[in-house]
Order: structure tokens, then C-alpha cells, then sequence
């Protein structure tokens, strides 16, 4: 199939599509961020994927604990908004582009994960206008040197798609003694609430991701006790992150639209969290 580099599609409304001042946004969210430090090496993130303006920030947090040169790779799970369809959909034949340039693939990694699992296929109309991903890319190109991408959105949340979407990702990177590999997991939390009531159903999100309880994040996503837009990717990568070493977990902030827009009326939630091997004492 021919390679294609898959364009931006919402530079100009998520996040400017001018690089000079792309870069100098950038740099101020890492300025301002002061996560907490934690002591052990990092595997996996969740982070939220609204407009810069609103989340940006709140993304920034994660980010800014990576190293420039930690990690030769990077694998983002987000959500389609757009597009239904079963199972997973993995960019595959070309390169992602963001006004910061063009991230390369890692066609070692993509060619062993789509032979694991025809859970995993692709779906190119997913990803044309897909912001959920895209968002989390300009930020990685402001913090690690140089990396490549697997780049996977997820379809219809179900159980069995992220159960079996963790399984191949710690299959596959397990393998891969040769690389340094980040997983990321693209998700908001609750939608259209009052500020109040947003702020109750995320702090189950919150409790539940602090202490690294995927079952217990599993059961209130299934019971409606939260919500998550990218609960499946979350899920997933929690899973996947744990089985490749991760122990502890981090919630380093937290903010809703409200916060920034002072609207309180409706308003969306937004998490960034660090997923990490705790360094044990001597």
C-alpha cells in the first residue's frame, strides 16, 4: 500500500497551526507545569486531549517528567470520535504530521502488533479528522528528542477490545528488549455536568487511577459511577503498563473547563496521571 502521511486535521482549532508560536505555547505550559517527581522509571501516561486552550496545560504535567532522551518510542491509544467501528485501528502506512514536522512510524512494532491480533486492523477514515490522538503529538515533539509512533485508535469501548489491545501491547513490547517504549492513554473525563457534579464524578476516576485499581476503575465505568471518553484507551494502557512492570501510579492534575472559561454551567473534566515502577530501597 502506498505510504501516506497522515496531515494535521485540527491544527487551527485545537492548537495553532503556526510552528513558531506552536513551539512557544508549548514551552509555556512546561515552564508553568511543576508536577510532583516520582521515584522509579515511568511506563505509561493518561492524558487529556481537549483544545490546548483548555487542557494543554493539565497535559503538561505528564510530559515535562519524561527526559528528552527516554524513550526511542511511543505508542498513543486514543479514542474515535468520529468513525464507529470494532476493534482497533493502527496508522500504518506513512507517518503522522504536525505543524512541528513529520513523526516517523515504527514499522517494527506495527508490522508485530497487527500480526498478534485481528482485533487490531485499520480503518483510514478514523483517523482523518480524529483529534484525540493528534493532540497528544505536538506536546511529545516538545519533549523528547526524537521518537517514533504507533499510533491506535480505538473503536467501540468494549471489554474484550481493550482486554485483548493490553495483551498484544505487552506481548509485543516485552519483546522488544531494544527499545525504550511509553505507552500513552488519550482520555477527558465527564462531559456537560455543573462544575460540582463534575468534580464528584472524576474524583472516583481519580481515586481509582491514584491507586492503580483497574478493577475497581473497571466496575464504576460499567456501573456509570464515572465517565471517561477514552475509558477503553485508559483501561488499556493501566493493563498493559502493569503487566510490563508498573506498580504505582500518580494523579499530577487535574482541572475542569470551568476552571479555565469560568463557565460553570457545563463543563468537561481533564486528568493527566504518570503510571510508573516504583524505585525499591536497597
Amino acid at each position: 500500500m502506498e505510504k501516506t502521511v497522515r496531515q494535521p486535521a485540527v491544527a487551527g482549532m485545537f492548537y495553532t497551526e503556526n510552528s513558531e508560536q506552536l513551539q512557544s505555547q508549548i514551552n509555556r505550559f512546561y515552564k508553568n507545569a511543576r508536577p510532583e517527581s516520582v521515584r522509579g522509571g515511568i511506563v505509561g501516561l493518561i492524558s487529556p486531549h481537549a483544545g490546548y486552550y483548555y487542557s494543554g496545560q493539565v497535559s503538561a504535567y505528564g510530559y515535562k517528567l519524561l527526559k528528552p532522551d527516554a524513550f526511542d518510542s511511543v505508542i498513543v491509544i486514543a479514542p474515535s470520535h468520529n468513525v464507529p467501528f470494532d476493534g482497533c485501528s493502527l496508522y500504518h502506512i506513512g507517518g503522522y504530521r504536525t505543524p512541528l514536522g513529520t513523526i516517523d512510524l515504527d514499522e517494527e512494532i506495527i508490522e508485530r502488533m497487527m500480526q498478534a491480533d485481528d482485533i487490531i486492523g485499520f480503518n483510514k477514515d478514523a483517523h482523518k479528522k480524529e483529534h484525540s490522538l493528534e493532540v497528544q503529538l505536538p506536546l511529545l515533539q516538545g519533549r523528547l528528542k526524537k521518537f517514533k509512533l504507533t499510533p491506535i485508535l480505538m473503536g467501540r469501548q468494549v471489554e474484550e477490545t481493550w482486554t485483548r489491545l493490553a495483551e498484544v501491547i505487552t506481548s509485543v513490547v516485552s519483546s522488544m528488549k531494544n527499545k525504550k517504549i511509553l505507552l500513552i492513554g488519550s482520555t477527558d473525563l465527564s462531559h456537560f455536568y455543573n462544575y460540582q457534579t463534575a468534580v464528584d464524578l472524576d474524583k472516583a476516576i481519580l481515586d481509582r487511577v491514584n491507586a492503580y485499581d483497574i478493577d475497581g476503575l473497571r466496575n464504576d465505568v460499567r456501573n456509570r459511577k464515572c465517565e471517561a471518553c477514552g475509558a477503553g484507551p485508559m483501561l488499556a494502557v493501566m493493563t498493559a503498563a502493569k503487566q510490563l512492570g508498573a506498580d504505582s501510579a500518580k494523579v499530577l492534575n487535574y482541572i475542569n473547563s470551568g476552571y479555565v472559561n469560568g463557565d460553570h454551567s457545563r463543563v468537561v473534566g481533564y486528568m493527566s496521571a504518570v503510571l510508573f515502577k516504583r524505585e525499591r530501597p536497597v
